[in-house]
């Protein structure tokens, strides 16, 4: 039977026993009913896989020793999903469960021109990403950026590959042709009404490739989501 998995940000290699947080404490304690001696799982989001006995069984304050580590590498494809900011929260986060389980390495949330919805809840969208992470028995978090202005995105973007799915009638590739091309992708989504035909130009004019998602129109957070599943697993 696996252990029970539980997120500890604070942890690093070196690290020899911890205080599991209040809200941890007490899943482990009350809701689980472990006990002193008993192992669990623990995750810095970072790779790293820890092994740990529970040392005192205070249901606000457990602490643990660790017993062993373990380094999970990341993923060879380093996929990046920018997608814009949609006006339905319970959307938007269903994107952030279902592209961590995935295995995007990075979400960029966007403001474009037709973006409505400005900002986000940094701290609630995080937490559904560690539950994501912990349900699908991962060790990697997804890198969360802030809102970021699609402008800015286009000029610094790093990335090996770029590539950006618009719903204009201009030459478009099927995204197919870019599956296991590159190590390093990034794709952008854009809002309910699209990219503006500017945005399109600006990111075509910084090396960014048009591809298309099929044959259908899809909603923002369904785009990203076929694009996070033909890219990471395809």
């Amino acid at each position: 039977m696996a252990l029970p998995f539980f997120y500890a940000e604070e942890l690093t290699i070196d690290t020899k026993q911890c205080v599991l947080s209040e809200e941890t404490s007490k899943h482990v304690i009350q809701v689980l009913r472990m006990k002193i001696g008993e192992q669990l799982q623990l995750t810095d989001g970072k790779g790293n896989l820890f092994t740990a006995s529970i040392t005192d069984d205070n249901r606000k304050r457990c602490q643990v020793k660790i017993d062993n580590v373990k380094h999970q590498p990341s993923s060879v494809k380093q996929i990046a999903i920018a997608i814009s900011l949609v006006k339905n929260n319970t959307r938007f986060e269903w994107f952030l469960e279902k592209a961590t389980e995935i295995g995007v390495s990075e979400i960029i949330p966007l403001i474009c021109e037709r973006t409505e919805k400005q900002s986000f809840r940094h701290d609630r969208m995080k937490s559904i990403l560690v539950s994501a992470m912990l349900q699908s028995q991962q060790c990697w978090l997804p890198n969360l950026h802030d809102a970021t202005k699609f402008t800015e995105l286009i000029k610094r973007s790093t990335h090996q590959q770029k590539l950006i799915a618009h719903c204009e009638k201009d030459s478009k590739q099927s995204i197919n042709q870019y599956i296991n091309k590159s190590t390093s992708q990034l794709i952008c989504i854009g809002p309910e009404g699209d990219f503006s035909k500017e945005e399109i130009a600006l990111a075509l004019g910084n090396n960014f490739i048009p591809v298309a998602l099929g044959d259908t129109r899809l909603r923002t957070e369904t785009a990203g989501i076929v694009a996070a599943a033909l890219l990471c697993v395809g």
